[in-house]
């Protein structure tokens, strides 16, 4: 089994792909045998329907990327109380059609919701957005549990993330996750 996480924020010391980070080191310790990586789209340009065939190579590559991995962990932070503007272009491109009338990447595929956000809501406002685009897209979500970091800042020190508080939280959801992969690979 292999996953695939994607961190909202492209800051390269962002929480959220920090968070994800420590979720590959989790998934690593509990569930060896799993995969797990992190998707690098900082190169995906913003989505025009002028130049979408052939898809730009960075478009080609996050899409063979979501289509191999047999699960998509978003780890979004909240701007705004809504979906980073990157995130969600990165989304729109998931969402196409690709070259050769391939379907889109994301139908079907597992998706878990993880958030840290410094704010009070701890980008649930966001989670719930990107249900509302997912189930759009036919993912299969999996709405419980969901992990949701307020006031992330105070789990770190100097911008380094430790998760005190969050640990058992990250840890049960990736466990969770995992089994939703299984049960999804099963069918």
């Amino acid at each position: 089994m292999d996953i695939l996480a994607v961190a909202g924020s492209l800051r390269r010391g962002s929480y959220n792909l920090q968070l994800a980070q420590e979720a590959g080191r989790v998934v690593a310790r509990t569930h060896p045998d799993v995969g797990f990586s992190i998707l690098d789209w900082a190169d995906v340009p913003l989505l025009d329907e002028d130049a979408e065939h052939p898809a730009p190579a960075a478009v080609k590559r996050v899409r063979k990327a979501v289509r191999d991995a047999d699960g998509v962990w978003l780890f979004s932070p909240e701007y705004n109380h809504a979906i980073p503007g990157g995130l969600k272009n990165l989304l729109d491109w998931l969402s196409r059609p690709g070259d050769a009338g391939e379907p889109p990447v994301l139908a079907r595929k597992p998706v878990a919701l993880a958030g840290a956000s410094i704010g009070s809501s701890g980008a649930t406002h966001a989670q719930d957005q990107l249900v509302g685009v997912l189930s759009f897209l036919d993912a299969r979500i999996m709405n419980k549990p969901r992990l949701s970091i307020a006031h992330v800042g105070t789990q770190a020190e100097d911008g380094a993330l430790s998760l005190s508080a969050s640990a058992p939280y990250l840890k049960a959801q990736a466990d969770a996750f995992v089994r939703f992969v299984e049960r999804a690979r099963c069918r």
